[in-house]
């Protein structure tokens, strides 16, 4: 089992300005290549504080490309329905050479009705466009002359520059919220997947991944090849009780900002996301109390910690990396660089990863 840091910039500007968010996660991102951590990833979000500080993933992973040497650079996700293909391809081909190759890219659709509308795009068309996307980025990192016929974009011959540093291209996640439909359609293409617990059951979960890893298996990819991330904010301390009373204040505060972002969903958000009204009503009814209980989010001591992703290996598979949330809201910069060092010391080495020399 593989662990990252995942960037989800769910901060208020009256609480933290940008300039001290992007300072705070460089600043991780460096400690978490220091420590023996697989990646580090971020989204991208537009205009709320659920995660509206990143409108661009590729410009903060450049940033944290030149800072670090070792750890994976991984979009979690960048969404092709909001940027043309050649633009897209381009920017993430340049990354690959600025990370010498560390570029993990991941693909979502997006599911925030105020960020469609704000790109003019209708949702109905977000699983097109997604698909579109993704198939023509695959064309301009691998081919020569392309010419590209598509529902929303057409374009060539171009042949893209600069070619990608990882041959044929950077590996390819997937992300899904909810569908096993999805999930089944990354496993047949031959992409990785990156889901999130949080808006899900764990028996829908285990549904999507059984999806995912049937439809890659009937596909004839290789026996073990493929890679799910799954995604939790973890709250750690030496005192069991510190953390869980930190998580559930500030766990709260990650919700209601979610909650707000995600409340144009409960009139429903059209064909192409069944379901996703039940979305809002989740995030509208959390309790902090029951999440802990269903490991949808992590907290507490080491001790606690270590149960709670065993049981996550037990219910999900053997298969899975962990990319973990250490910094929600305005967490503080010494609170966060402690917790990501505890959990290398303590957390890891029980899974197979044992941190860096430098998390003594």
């Amino acid at each position: 089992m593989e662990f990252g840091v995942n960037f989800f910039p769910v901060v208020d500007p009256a609480e933290r300005s940008a300039t001290e968010c992007y300072d705070l996660v460089l600043e991780l991102g460096e400690l978490a290549d220091e420590l023996g951590y697989e990646h580090v990833q971020t989204v991208e979000h537009y205009f709320s504080p659920y995660g509206g500080y990143c409108p661009d993933p590729v410009t903060l992973l450049t940033a944290l490309a030149a800072r670090t040497r070792r750890v994976r650079i991984v979009t979690g996700a960048v969404i092709p329905a909001f940027t043309h293909p050649v633009k897209l391809a381009g920017k993430l081909a340049m990354l690959d050479h600025l990370s010498h190759g560390r570029l993990d890219v991941g693909f979502g659709r997006g599911f925030l009705p105020t960020e469609f509308a704000a790109f003019q795009v209708p949702m109905e068309e977000s699983r097109a466009r997604f698909a579109e996307g993704v198939e023509a980025c695959r064309r301009l990192w691998t081919e020569e002359d392309v010419v590209f016929e598509g529902r929303f974009h057409r374009f060539g011959p171009v042949t893209l520059l600069p070619r990608p540093y990882q041959r044929p291209h950077p590996p390819v996640f997937v992300a899904s919220a909810t569908s096993a439909d999805s999930c089944a359609a990354a496993g047949t293409a031959g992409h990785h997947l990156q889901v999130v617990p949080s808006v899900t059951s764990a028996e829908q979960l285990r549904g999507m991944l059984a999806a995912y890893r049937a439809a890659w298996t009937r596909a004839g990819h290789a026996p073990g090849g493929h890679r799910i991330q799954i995604k939790y904010t973890v709250y750690l301390a030496e005192r069991h009780a510190e953390a869980v009373e930190w998580a559930e204040r500030w766990e709260r505060g990650y919700v209601a900002h979610m909650a707000r972002a995600v409340a144009p969903l409960a009139g429903g958000a059209g064909a192409d996301y069944p379901g996703y009204e039940k979305f809002a009503e989740k995030a509208a009814g959390y309790d902090f109390a029951t999440a802990l209980k269903a490991d949808k989010v992590l907290a507490g001591d080491p001790d606690a910690v270590r149960e709670q992703i065993a049981r996550i290996r037990d219910t999900f598979g053997t298969d899975i990396d962990l990319s973990l949330q250490f910094s929600p809201g305005a967490l503080s910069r010494d609170r966060a660089a402690t917790a990501m060092r505890l959990f290398a010391r303590e957390v890891m080495p029980a899974f197979g990863r044992a941190g860096d020399t430098a998390v003594s």
